[in-house]
């Protein structure tokens, strides 16, 4: 313990040098996520907080809830900016008044929520990269489609510091290896050789948030935080009950990507994911009804493994 409170001393003292609180976190080490709380004590919720996520979604705790809506997003076209942030990689929505606004609405949502940003975790290999699990059971990759509650905050800023879960939205789409890309996916892909290193950036004309969405209706969804520092604890999160296909030249090619700029560190930016936290006791809904049988069932995951109640997985219809 005392040498824990020197590091953590030394590393407050290193911050009082340098303004810039995004040079301080890593995914791994002693910037890691379990000293995130103590590197800024803006950031004490990452270790202190009660509803932090991602967690790992254990079928046996799911509890049907037959008032849940189909989750609605907008379906229109948006320009923004993709960039390495050395951390992640972030597709950031234009916000000039000639750009369409995509609004996100039902689900467990009371509000409408406005599309903000689109954050890609993924790892090194295949058995490990997103950062909500099913069952114990992690996918390559993750979409996270982030949305702020613009019925009552005028910006992304006030949304996720509310005192309140219904600051933000964040729909989770599991990545999963496959022969054959979704079309979305690749849109934003085919940008990585313009964002290799950090701080690189580059502009996309038309990307439709919707079409990365995966061809269900069911999710599961749970009150939790943003994964990065400060871990506000404002999220509906909406996990969806299908993944996404991506190639394995599309992975490949995010692993190349590197977590500094073209004259320091060269570490890969991949396992850019935050570990499972806590559930605490929350309850995890969803509106799959594992009492009905929905059809015959689509094989969507991993060695054509389902979803499925009470057991590794949990499985719903097509």
């Amino acid at each position: 313990m005392d040498f824990l409170c020197i590091l953590c001393q030394l590393l407050l003292y290193l911050q009082d040098v340098c303004s810039n609180w995004e040079d301080w976190w890593t995914y791994d080490g002693i910037s890691g996520p379990t000293f995130w709380g103590l590197l800024n004590p803006e950031w004490s919720l990452c270790n202190k907080g009660r509803r932090q996520s991602p967690i790992d979604i254990d079928p046996k705790l799911l509890l049907f809830d037959p008032f849940l809506r189909s989750v609605h997003v907008d379906k229109l076209s948006v320009s923004g900016t993709i960039r390495n942030t050395g951390h992640s990689i972030i597709f950031e929505v234009d916000t000039t008044t000639e750009v369409a606004k995509i609004n996100i609405t039902g689900g467990p949502l009371s509000y409408k929520y406005r599309f903000h940003e689109i954050h890609v975790h993924y790892g090194r290999v295949d058995n490990r990269g997103s950062e909500h699990s099913i069952g114990r059971y992690y996918f390559p990759g993750e979409l996270q489609i982030i949305g702020y509650n613009s019925d009552l905050y005028p910006n992304v800023t006030e949304a996720v510091k509310a005192h309140t879960n219904q600051g933000l939205v964040g729909i989770s789409v599991m990545v999963q290896s496959g022969n054959l890309s979704n079309a979305e996916l690749r849109i934003l892909t085919n940008q990585l050789d313009n964002i290799r290193y950090r701080g690189m950036k580059a502009h996309i004309g038309h990307l439709s948030v919707r079409e990365l969405l995966p061809d269900t209706d069911f999710y599961v969804t749970y009150e939790g935080s943003t994964t990065l520092p400060g871990c506000y604890e404002t999220v509906t999160w909406v996990v969806m009950n299908k993944p996404i296909y991506i190639t394995k030249q599309q992975l490949y090619s995010l692993r190349k990507l590197k977590q500094g700029d073209e004259t320091r560190t060269k570490a890969p930016l991949a396992d850019n994911y935050r570990p499972a936290q806590p559930v605490n006791h929350r309850v995890l809904r969803t509106n799959i009804d594992f009492r009905r049988e929905h059809g015959r069932s689509c094989p969507t995951m991993y060695q054509n493994r389902f979803y499925k109640a009470n057991s590794s997985l949990w499985n719903t219809g097509s």
